[in-house]
């Protein structure tokens, strides 16, 4: 029977690296763009987060991979704010604007055991980056009462590796995004040049914890799935993003190319356009070329030109 990493994790151990974490609020390098600001004095830096834990919605999902919902949903909690802010991005509502409400610990803790009681097949907690220290906090206080599904770590990619390596024995599934591969697009569409560099560094990393996707009766429980969402004209990068994968991680990760780009925001007029199917199936056919083995296609979104 499976039982999530961090029912296994010493609590010495746990202790320690929520300190780490709290630490880091006063002086915030969570993410690349290490702002430095006190987040505990209310200090904000790019994400505009401060120490409150800022929740947007939360639920039973089933518009998640099919291997994460399963019969009774993948147990979503969208984060409020992001550290990334990209330009297209079709949540910015909630990523741009903060849409949401401070929660405590305690609620937190509540919405993770109310999840687990509807049966959900795990915690997918999305956007965690800028709220790393409160989830973590959160996960061992609700593994005490009786935590005992999956923890998805749905991030955007752009990982301080250190913070990620704090995260081992407590994440069960990674999934980060792969956004881009070429830096002028990173820096235009999420002002973040070093992104593939960074990405890079942290999805290895990642994987070093809990290597390829182990599943039981459907459903996913351990590893890594990476997502990769195509962009119009190609300036995604994808083949290199796909090289990357194939060459330093392994040819058998599970990647989502996904399809679901819509023009939205303030967005360069090159992109202001949604993908073709001709985009979408060149970007599969180069993940298949390049020998990439478990390709996740998004069948049911091509209804676009």
């Amino acid at each position: 029977m499976f039982v999530p990493a961090y029912k296994k994790l010493p609590e010495a151990t746990f202790d320690e690296k929520i300190r780490q974490l709290d630490k880091i609020l006063s002086e915030c390098v969570l993410c690349p763009r290490k702002c430095g600001v006190n987040r505990k004095k209310g200090e904000k830096g790019y994400c505009r987060a401060d120490a409150n834990l800022c929740i947007s919605s939360y639920g039973a999902h089933s518009g998640e991979e099919n291997i994460l919902v399963g019969k009774f949903g993948s147990g979503t909690i969208f984060m409020s704010w992001c550290n990334l802010r990209c330009c297209f991005c079709q949540n910015y509502d909630i990523s741009l604007k903060g849409v949401g409400q401070i929660v405590s610990i305690e609620q937190c803790v509540e919405i993770m055991l109310y999840l687990q009681k509807r049966y959900c097949h795990n915690i997918n907690l999305v956007t965690p980056t800028h709220f790393t220290p409160q989830l973590v906090k959160a996960i061992k206080i609700a593994s005490e009462r009786g935590l005992n599904i999956p923890i998805v770590w749905n991030c955007g990619g752009y990982e301080n590796i250190e913070v990620i390596k704090l995260l081992e024995g407590i994440v069960d599934i990674y999934m980060p995004d792969i956004k881009f591969s070429n830096p002028q697009t990173a820096k235009i569409l999420s002002n973040a040049y070093d992104y593939f560099e960074q990405c890079k560094m942290a999805v290895k990393e990642m994987y070093r914890q809990v290597g390829e996707i182990h599943i039981e009766n459907g459903i996913a429980n351990k590893g890594l799935l990476i997502r990769h969402l195509v962009l119009p004209g190609g300036i995604a990068g994808s083949e290199e993003i796909f090289l990357f994968i194939k060459n330093e991680l392994s040819e058998r990760v599970f990647v989502n190319i996904m399809a679901q780009y819509r023009p939205c925001g303030n967005i360069p007029e090159n992109i202001n356009r949604p993908i073709t199917k001709k985009e979408y199936w060149h970007t599969i056919e180069s993940a298949r070329r390049i020998g990439l083995k478990n390709i996740m296609v998004q069948n049911s979104l091509l209804d676009f030109q």
